[in-house]
């Protein structure tokens, strides 16, 4: 618990101080974030915001996992330290805030909407998705069953060739989630507060009864999301709307695959979809609204899509729809702990 309590703190302090840094900084260059031409109107007045504050979250996670483990080794001793498998995930974020930090560059240096080609930030996070996979089965050695709560509460085994390309979908997924997720002021992080609080749960709770749920590396998965939970509360405190400064595709990117690789190494696959509800809701938005757009003749499913912009445009106050939703997403973290807490009591497991 002191781990987590470190990580936490420390992980909201840096985060906080490079945010603001990241704010003045930018600002006295005249960098900031083009605005879509097609997005709503109210927004064109968040143009020159500046961007690129999920440096701030990514860097406040990595400061934080490494002060708690580095003070664990001096003062409690190194069992259960830069684990493997903590390593691995750790690694993921920041190479997929790399490339979410290549395509926001791309945007505020050409002055443009539109950062890295498609193509481009695909073999990205492929890449980065497919080295995820190949270390986790091959080094940390993962469970490679599917799974809801437990490793074996499916019992069906995907070999480490389907559970690798398992991993790399569920990561670019969940990616590209977040990424559609972040259009208003304080959304994202905000709702991914709530995910990674829920994951540091499942984590710790984890690392109590190892037997039961077999995760070695249990505890510095949970120092690694109590990290990524600070990031974002320390960026939130200026993301808030109106937001001083947006976490841009660094952010984004790299919340989404933290929360799909975190879901992967505590095995709880099919657990995210449920506690990730509302970035699930907003991809599945963005893709019946193609899916009408071309089939209907041009008619339009949503006012605009995603969802979030669909409120926006019948009148919701945009603080309105950010709460409304943090609120949403709360409530489906809670389902989604509420089942694994469910199944620990079947399990006999209560304490």
């Amino acid at each position: 618990m002191i781990r987590l309590l470190i990580a936490a703190a420390t992980s909201v302090i840096v985060s906080l101080v490079s945010t603001r840094l990241l704010i003045d900084f930018l600002t006295k260059q005249e960098v900031g974030q083009p605005i879509r031409e097609d997005g709503p109107q109210g927004h064109f007045t968040k143009a020159g915001t500046p961007t690129m504050g999920g440096l701030a979250i990514v860097f406040g996670a990595f400061v934080g996992y490494i002060v708690a483990d580095i003070i664990n080794i001096f003062g409690y001793g190194p069992a259960n330290v830069f684990t493997r498998t903590g390593l691995v995930v750790m690694g993921t974020i920041l190479a997929t805030g790399g490339v979410g930090f290549l395509d926001d560059w791309i945007k505020i240096s050409r002055e443009r909407s539109l950062g890295l080609s498609k193509r481009a930030k695909v073999i990205g996070l492929v890449s980065v998705a497919v080295l995820f996979a190949v270390l986790s089965v091959t080094w940390s050695n993962v469970h490679t069953e599917l799974s809801f709560v437990r490793w074996d509460s499916i019992g069906f085994d995907l070999g480490r060739i389907g559970w690798s390309i398992w991993a790399i979908l569920l990561i670019l997924a969940s990616a590209n989630a977040v990424n559609l997720t972040d259009g208003l002021d304080g959304l994202a992080s905000g709702a991914a507060i709530l995910n990674f609080a829920g994951f540091t749960f499942i984590a710790f709770w984890a690392f109590r009864h190892p037997e039961e749920y077999d995760i070695p590396h249990a505890l510095d998965l949970a120092v690694i999301a109590v990290s990524m939970l600070g990031g974002c509360v320390g960026f939130l405190w200026f993301n808030a709307a109106p937001a001083q400064i947006f976490m841009g595709d660094t952010g984004s990117l790299a919340i989404g695959a933290a929360l799909a690789a975190l879901a992967l190494t505590t095995n709880t696959h099919l657990l995210l979809p449920i506690m990730g509800m509302l970035f699930v809701t907003e991809t599945v938005s963005v893709i019946l609204q193609v899916f009408v757009f071309k089939t209907q003749k041009g008619r339009r499913l949503f006012r605009m899509a995603p969802i979030h912009h669909h409120f926006e445009l019948a009148g919701w106050p945009e603080t309105r729809v950010i709460i409304r939703f943090w609120l949403l997403s709360g409530l489906t973290t809670g389902v989604g702990l509420g089942l694994f807490y469910w199944d620990s009591i079947r399990q006999g497991i209560t304490a």
